[in-house]
């Protein structure tokens, strides 16, 4: 089959056409390339145009990404031993600095930004001891560092987010375990004592005042108790009054048995009295 000049002609235009247009998509930005010379950067999302064989197009997303680390192994101020885990979160800020200094490929840049992040946190972990890396805020490490990160990043168009450090382990092969584990333990049993101690004090401040509230409750009730014996004792009298003035006699005998009852309760009882003694005188046969 034979194709005319014009269909030949058509075919070549589409083929131009085809090749002079690009997109960008949301979130991605392109750089232009004249023959391998940059001629226009930062182009925004949507349909573009370029020379079609002379020029190409590079399209990258400028989105968030995420860079993973292997962990990096520190020296604190107390020359403690520390493998510390980390991940950056950054992005692409300089599309003509980031396609001249790692050509336009990720691998490239992440292997040349790993060690700009990790000097920096190594530097910030030197400054520190052990007990200030562990027991301390983890952000704060990373705030004072992230300005120096992003000095060196900005070489390589990249800027950094974030940094987080999501672990600090101690090495197995080094003498870090034990001191953190005998740290740790110093540290428990401190809390242990205070909390004890305060355990104690409560105790004897609650016995105390249980006592004092003991006594004043023992003291009230002898109180009210003297105060109704008195009564009583009184009302008694009172009564023993008004008996005595009705029947003298009868109150004599009453009073006289009460006491022969009280005298020879234990049925034992030995008085040695004088055959006249008044005290008889209700027991003699000629009354």
């Amino acid at each position: 089959m034979k194709f005319s000049p014009w269909m030949m002609a058509v075919a070549v235009g589409l083929l131009a056409f085809l090749g002079s247009i690009y997109t960008v998509g949301e979130g991605q930005s392109a750089i232009v390339l004249n023959l391998g010379k940059v001629v226009r950067t930062d182009v925004g999302p949507g349909l573009h145009f370029k020379w079609p064989l002379i020029e190409s197009a590079r399209v990258f997303d400028r989105r968030l990404h995420v860079l993973d680390a292997e962990p990096e192994r520190s020296m604190t101020t107390d020359k403690q031993d520390i493998s510390v885990d980390f991940f950056a979160v950054g992005r692409i800020d300089n599309i003509r600095a980031y396609y001249r200094a790692t050509g336009g490929d990720e691998t490239t840049a992440v292997s040349r930004l790993a060690p700009i992040i990790k000097s920096a946190l190594r530097n910030e972990i030197n400054s520190r001891t052990l007990q200030q890396v562990v027991a301390g805020d983890r952000s704060q490490v990373v705030r004072d560092q992230l300005e120096t990160i992003n000095r060196g990043a900005a070489t390589l168009g990249v800027k950094i987010v974030d940094v987080r450090i999501k672990r600090i382990d101690v090495p197995q092969d080094s003498n870090v375990l034990d001191s953190v584990y005998n740290q740790m333990r110093s540290q428990r049993q401190q809390v242990a004592s205070k909390l004890r101690a305060e355990g104690v004090e409560q105790a004897q401040t609650i016995r105390a005042q249980a006592e004092r509230e003991q006594a004043v409750i023992v003291a009230e009730a002898e109180r009210d108790a003297q105060k109704l014996r008195g009564e009583g004792d009184a009302e008694a009298a009172r009564i023993y009054a008004q008996a005595y003035g009705r029947d003298p006699s009868f109150y004599a005998f009453h009073r006289s048995l009460e006491a022969y009852r009280r005298s020879f309760s234990d049925g034992n009882a030995v008085i040695v009295l004088e055959r006249n003694d008044p005290f008889l005188q209700y027991l003699r046969n000629d009354r």
